[in-house]
């Protein structure tokens, strides 16, 4: 048997690394919770997370009558799968220009994506909104898509990835006639799987969750995403129905966790190769 400062240590650190993920998947379990739940136990003065009544059938069945569910979720997949593929054209070139090529103001153009890391979204909302509103794109799947073509976190994560591999690939490419462009999507696009990966799960999560944009651009219950068709479920003066309101929100959820456990291998290593030397 071991002696006790050895495996002590070890066993404090997983005690708490477990308390932590079980006050993180807390707020999950209450939905899930509630959306088994009929509206009279909802209700209940009594805390209780095992419902009496099992109703999540009954809950997912009133979401689905009340709110175009499976309209909301194609709108969630058409907006996040076109803003990942076009932040996905900009920033692996430029990540790849400020990871292996040598030109003047590379270091300036580097801190610029640092800065641009630190301007919120409601910062530029209100400009953003005029110029889309001068071009007559509001209301309009491009009103969604256009203002996050640019990602600079895609940039910084994929520069971050590119100068881990070996210069030595990158020349014998160029030996082998491969253009500049060639190499970006013939070299290092297949050696970046792991950090596009987790990119796409940072990308993918952030818009397809995305409540205050969606808000502003959007009129047309036709193009409502997830958290707007979600929200549609509050109604102030005749009660809120909170089980159908957690079913929905069950479905909303169900796709970015099954993304997420099928790649979360890539994810993992995408995180940990960006951070080498």
């Amino acid at each position: 048997m071991k002696p006790l400062h050895t495996w002590a240590p070890e066993l404090v650190r997983h005690a708490l690394l477990l308390g932590l993920a079980l006050f993180t998947l807390l707020p999950f379990a209450w939905m899930l919770s509630t959306a088994s739940k009929p509206e009279t136990e909802v209700y209940s003065d009594v805390l209780r997370w095992l419902p009496l009544h099992f109703a999540l059938a009954d809950n997912l069945r009133t979401a689905l009558s009340k709110a175009p569910i499976l309209r909301l979720l194609l709108n969630g997949v058409i907006v996040t799968a076109s803003i990942f593929v076009l932040q996905l054209l900009v920033a692996l070139p430029a990540a790849y220009a400020l990871a292996k090529l040598d030109f003047r103001g590379r270091e300036w153009l580097m801190a610029a994506v640092l800065l641009g890391l630190l301007v919120p979204q409601h910062a530029v909302a209100v400009p953003v909104f005029l110029l889309l509103h001068t071009l007559g794109w509001l209301d309009s799947y491009a009103a969604l898509i256009a203002p996050w073509t640019l990602s600079v976190f895609g940039i910084f994560l994929l520069r971050q990835f590119f100068k881990t591999v070996p210069n030595d690939l990158i020349d014998a490419a160029r030996i082998d006639g491969l253009s500049e462009l060639a190499i970006v999507w013939r070299v290092m696009l297949p050696t970046a799987w792991p950090a596009v990966t987790a990119f796409a799960i940072f990308s993918v999560v952030a818009h397809w969750n995305d409540y205050f944009w969606p808000l502003i651009v959007i009129n047309s219950p036709a193009l409502l995403t997830p958290p707007l068709g979600v929200a549609q479920f509050r109604n102030q003066e005749a009660g809120t129905n909170y089980g159908a309101l957690m079913a929905a929100a069950l479905v909303v959820i169900a796709p970015l966790v099954a993304a997420f456990l099928l790649a979360q291998r890539r994810f993992i290593e995408g995180i940990t190769l960006t951070g080498m030397k």
